[in-house]
């Protein structure tokens, strides 16, 4: 897979399946957020869910950096986390 390739593949899933199965990222991250916010017992931001998670695909593709749905996932969760920064 390309750069391009892979790209198109994180805006497919961002822009398709994942809204389609989750509902809006925006919506879904404040949810995650107030959720994480309880069990860690400090203020967790929407917009720190998808860093959070870019964060987790980043350990699982140092496993398994052949594994691309690591690197897919990673440029979808920086898609949405600059689209909830600005």
């Amino acid at each position: 897979m390309n750069r391009v390739e892979l790209l198109n593949s994180a805006s497919g899933l961002i822009s398709g399946a994942r809204q389609a199965n989750y509902g809006s990222s925006a919506e879904h991250f404040t949810a995650v957020a107030a959720v994480w916010s309880v069990l860690l017992g400090h203020t967790v931001t929407p917009v720190q869910v998808p860093l959070l998670m870019a964060a987790l695909k980043l350990v699982r593709a140092s496993h398994n950096p052949a594994h691309l749905d690591n690197w897919v996932d990673l440029a979808g969760y920086a898609a949405l986390a600059g689209e909830l920064s600005t």
